[in-house]
């Protein structure tokens, strides 16, 4: 009788060893700022050209990846913004359900407060690890205190990376008498350091220009909007090689961490870390620094893409400012904080030709990533899933006249995704899909492979789908949207084949709450009773107008059509379970639910409004 219940507590055992097993590793890649047309098999699948109408574009590393799996060639983020975008992504829910609209400083101490996608996935029995950029402002409570979340088991962030002195640029704040002096600048070149102190009032002192200069004129530095403005670095070289880069730091943190399986060990930025349990599934996430700005990619891939140039100019998108007649002032203001059409010709090729270049350095480093993290599963015996986000959001090069985000266009929100498995029974190889993908799929599809039953109620705060079942068109959304309210304030967007649509949905601009000094929930009907001028539509008929250039809104024979499209995407916005939060206060919120079922992913526009072409 003992034998025999040792034999069935093997038993057991064996088969809990073998349930475990069916979970793969999953790796998570995310970039920032990075357009699809930077990826050679995106072009090839909806052009059929390598490069992009704008140039020459390389990446090896994601067209392999391509190959192996399936590429979503029309993901749109949920909001076009780092914080916002990279929230919806981990909540898996749209920002008008999570009230993050932008980049609130949020917390948990709210009663519709949801899990996050890394504490599912340690449910599910993962260990959890992150390296890189999170990018979301998610704080234990008060944001005032600033509390930090642990919502990855093992992490090196990029803060930890940049304060270490290893990468090739960093920044930081002097204070006196409490506020913030100014601002210095690191440089880090192979055998020196460049670094010189901007303050907030004054001129800077003769040795701090001098140095400034230099460092500008050694790494060909230029700035948005305009050449020696203290702004965005949108154009140069890194002093450092690819792999001592912030982006080379981020790539590396995790390889070395797959190296140390089982193990502790200290890192190069004064962390002490442990490495995965080999004994449980992993779930990685990866979030890249490239090509968001400052853009400066390594000497090597620098100097291919100006050799490629000669060969294959770089063109600068068509704009007219006739374009901005038709405008409403919010997307006036975009191109006015974004101007990128006012830029010489030559400056404005080099910060096309240097954000490509960008992004065939950091194509390089993912490829190491995977390699790595395909090893580690390999010598583990398990399978993997590897998901790769090109883009939390998208980027201008000059169309609509801006170099920026943020905006409803489709530069700032269409991006591309790669589903990749070693079951290819799982994800097949070599496939392309077309349909609609939000960035509020990404949850559920990571967390799917995981194992995880979505019919579960854990999961029904879920906005999103699995893709797999987008690959196998059993979603069948006609439409996508999203949200935001920085730059230019409250903004909602809707897409679809034929019209994309924005609209300005809340009267005032700024973070919720902190600049209105109204409650949550306030006159939130406002834009769908407002005057038409007042909302500030914008409506394009992509039929003709591809390019976004020609604001029909306010057409007579288009009024009718955009009006359609006001009240259904604010009534998604506003009605359907929008969320609103005062984050300044542990449980001040308000939730509107007067239009509950508006975002039934159909749009069925009556044929009288569609004008003829």
């Amino acid at each position: 009788m003992k034998n025999t219940w040792k034999l069935m507590l093997w038993m057991l055992a064996l088969a809990g060893s073998a349930a475990a097993n069916e979970q793969p590793n999953i790796l998570w890649i995310i970039t920032d700022d990075h357009r699809a047309d930077s990826v050679q098999a995106y072009n090839r699948a909806t052009t059929g050209k390598n490069y992009n109408p704008l140039g020459f574009v390389m990446s090896p590393e994601a067209d392999k990846l391509a190959e192996e799996g399936v590429l979503f060639t029309r993901a749109y983020c949920n909001s076009p913004g780092c914080a916002p975008s990279r929230t919806s992504m981990h909540y898996g829910m749209y920002p008008h359900h999570s009230g993050h609209y932008g980049f609130e400083t949020s917390h948990r101490d709210t009663a519709f407060s949801k899990p996050f996608l890394p504490e599912m996935m340690a449910d599910l029995g993962y260990t959890t690890a992150s390296f890189g950029k999170t990018g979301f402002y998610v704080f234990k409570n008060s944001p005032r205190k600033y509390d930090k979340i642990d919502f990855y088991q093992h992490e090196v962030s990029m803060r930890q990376i940049t304060d270490s002195g290893l990468s090739d640029w960093s920044k930081y704040s002097k204070w006196a008498e409490g506020k913030k002096a100014g601002s210095g600048v690191r440089w880090r070149f192979k055998n020196r350091v460049l670094d010189y102190y901007i303050p907030v009032d004054g001129e800077m002192d003769a040795e701090n220009a001098r140095v400034r200069k230099q460092a500008e004129e050694e790494l060909d530095i230029l700035y948005a909007y305009k050449r020696n403005n203290a702004g965005l670095i949108i154009g140069g070289q890194s002093p450092s090689s690819a792999e001592n880069t912030m982006d080379g730091h981020i790539a590396g943190s995790m390889i070395d961490f797959l190296q140390h399986a089982g193990k502790k060990y200290n890192t190069p930025y004064d962390t002490a870390m442990e490495g995965p349990n080999p004994d449980k599934p992993l779930f990685v996430h990866l979030g890249f620094h490239f090509p968001h700005t400052p853009t400066l990619p390594s000497k090597e891939f620098r100097d291919l893409f100006m050799a490629k140039e000669k060969e294959i100019p770089y063109r600068v998108p068509d704009f007219s400012k006739e374009e901005l007649e038709k405008l409403p002032p919010q997307m006036q203001l975009w191109f006015e904080k974004t101007n990128f059409a006012d830029m010489t010709e030559a400056d404005k090729r080099q910060s096309i030709r240097d954000y490509y270049a960008f992004c065939a350095m950091g194509d390089h480093l993912v490829g190491q990533s995977v390699e790595a993290f395909k090893a580690y599963s390999r010598k583990q015996g398990r399978d993997w899933l590897i998901l790769y986000v090109i883009g939390d959001h998208g980027w201008h090069l000059g169309e609509q006249g801006g170099t920026s985000k943020f905006a409803p266009y489709d530069k700032s929100n269409h991006c591309a995704v790669i589903a990749v498995s070693s079951d290819k029974q799982r994800w097949p190889a070599g496939k392309v899909c077309r349909n609609w993908v939000e960035f509020v799929d990404i949850a559920p599809t990571l967390l799917q492979g995981g194992g995880a039953d979505l019919s579960e109620e854990a999961f029904a705060h879920l906005d999103g789908v699995s893709m797999k079942d987008v690959l196998a068109g059993k979603n069948t959304r006609q439409y996508v949207i999203g949200e935001m309210n920085h730059v230019i304030g409250p903004r909602c967007y809707l897409r679809c084949d034929d019209f994309a649509f924005s609209m300005r949905n809340r009267e005032k601009n700024g973070k919720a709450f902190e600049k209105w000094g109204d409650k949550p929930g306030v006159n939130i009907k406002w834009a769908l009773e407002a005057p038409r001028e007042k909302v500030e539509m914008v409506l394009f008929d992509l039929r003709v107008d591809s390019g976004e250039q020609n604001n029909v809104a306010y057409d007579p024979e288009y009024a009718a059509l955009a009006d359609w499209f006001r009240n259904k995407l604010g009534r998604i916005t506003l009605g359907d379970g929008r969320v609103e939060c005062d984050w300044k206060h542990p449980d001040d919120y308000m939730i509107t639910d007067f239009a509950k079922g508006a975002h039934d992913g159909k749009l069925d526009i009556p044929a009288e409004l569609i004008p003829t072409i």
